[in-house]
């Protein structure tokens, strides 16, 4: 295929500040910059087109750091990570992905993030899109897909047993569905609202943290889980609990907190990108996508993201 005309300027959300909330001070500006992939010797990086992008927590919560964000990310910026698109330049290394490639994938929190028409990507970080997977889908893989499948993939094996503490939310609905699809036995916390969601995705066990004591309710289990994955940051004792109902050789994985023992990283690893993308063609992992918004409504999105009870993802269409 030949190589798109690449414009100068594009649509893309930014913010200057985030005093107030993220979702309060992005503008729609239609002339921003396009990025320029890299021209230096070595790089593997795609110019995309994006066709739809989606949100996760790190997306305000980055930008909301204050001090520390300005120090990582400059302004004025446009948020997003996680995405979908048609590559329309490459750099001179890149063999694996062709101008016209139907990719998916995320991107670090950059000064140039994915609610934009153009972004730069480095090849290690996106797949083809695979036969049969929509946009959409595709778009709300990335951050949320890859945390729940490198949470989980390095610590199991098929018959143990695992609780994940949030199973309704992004990376709950994508947890439930890889631990089975890797053969686990699977408990999950989640609200009555969200109980026959999870025990669609494949969840053997629900507990109501609404009604019940989740630590408690563990430790009458007796050391018995293999892993236990953490979506949610509360009951504040769970961690400190889990070894009654961890097993000795047990791994605890927290996600979304701000507790010192978290610190979860998101590896480089398109081959694991690529396995997602198979297990969702092949019907294996259903994407969850809640609800569905136009680019004009970006603050929206945010607004829902912000309340903590979004039933999986929520997915931008950037053109």
């Amino acid at each position: 295929m030949a190589p798109a005309t690449i414009p100068t300027t594009m649509r893309a959300w930014q913010y200057t500040t985030t005093t107030g909330g993220i979702e309060k001070n992005l503008t729609l500006n239609d002339a921003a910059s396009v990025p320029a992939i890299s021209s230096r010797l070595g790089d593997a990086e795609l110019l995309v087109q994006v066709l739809a992008a989606s949100l996760n927590p790190a997306d305000y919560k980055v930008p909301e750091l204050g001090l520390v964000a300005r120090a990582k990310i400059h302004t004025p910026a446009t948020p997003g990570m996680d995405f979908c698109g048609r590559v329309v330049q490459t750099t001179r290394t890149v063999d694996d992905f062709a101008i016209g490639d139907l990719i998916f994938g995320r991107i670090d929190a950059t000064q140039h993030g994915t609610l934009a028409k153009y972004i730069v990507a480095p090849t290690k970080t996106c797949a083809v899109v695979p036969e049969g997977v929509s946009v959409d889908e595709a778009a709300a893989v990335g951050v949320a897909g890859l945390t729940a499948y490198h949470a989980i993939s390095s610590y199991v094996q098929p018959t143990n047993k695992i609780f994940i503490n949030g199973g309704s939310g992004g990376t709950g609905t994508f947890s439930i569905q890889i631990a089975k699809a890797l053969g686990c036995h699977v408990t999950v916390s989640c609200s009555p609202a969200k109980a026959d969601l999870c025990r669609s995705l494949g969840a053997d066990e629900i507990l109501d943290y609404t009604s019940c004591n989740i630590s408690e309710v563990l430790k009458t289990k007796g050391q018995v889980f293999s892993l236990v994955v953490d979506n949610a940051g509360s009951p504040d004792d769970l961690y400190k609990a889990a070894d009654d109902f961890l097993l000795p050789e047990g791994r605890f994985v927290q996600v979304g907190s701000t507790r010192k023992y978290e610190m979860f990283m998101i590896r480089q690893a398109p081959g694991d990108l690529k396995q997602l993308g198979q297990w969702i063609a092949e019907g294996k992992v259903k994407v969850v996508v809640e609800e569905t918004y136009e680019m004009e409504d970006l603050p929206k999105a945010f607004e829902k993201l912000k309340t903590g009870r979004s039933a999986g993802k929520l997915v931008v269409h950037v053109a």
